[in-house]
């Protein structure tokens, strides 16, 4: 697992759909959250899974594709990514400081809750 600032994003995405991969944005918020504030990333695939519905939702993960965990402040998503690592996924990020750091440092129109 590895820790990816919010400005990393977009030019990781970039070089992963570069390579022929398709990068999956792993977001592990809960549905409110999500209604709330989400963000989309070009050559990204989005998934959406409660943290705590990971384990049981598996095989909806690409193991083969690179996975950018992702929620509100960075700790749910750390903890995902941490588990993902442990369960043999080898490309494995974990969005460092979640949405909300996406919200103040890389799109201001997203809303920060």
């Amino acid at each position: 697992m590895q820790a990816l600032s919010v400005d990393a994003v977009t030019a990781l995405v970039r070089d992963c759909t570069a390579q022929g991969l398709h990068p999956v944005l792993l977001d592990v918020r809960e549905p409110w959250e999500i209604a709330t504030a989400r963000i989309a990333l070009d050559g990204a695939a989005l998934v959406t899974v409660p943290m705590q519905q990971i384990p049981a939702r598996l095989a909806e993960i690409d193991p083969e594709q690179p996975i950018l965990a992702l929620c509100h402040h960075g700790m749910r998503s750390q903890q995902v990514a941490l588990f993902l690592d442990r369960q043999g996924y080898p490309k494995v990020y974990n969005i460092s400081g979640g949405i909300d750091a996406w919200s103040r440092q890389v799109d201001p129109t997203v809303p920060v809750y």
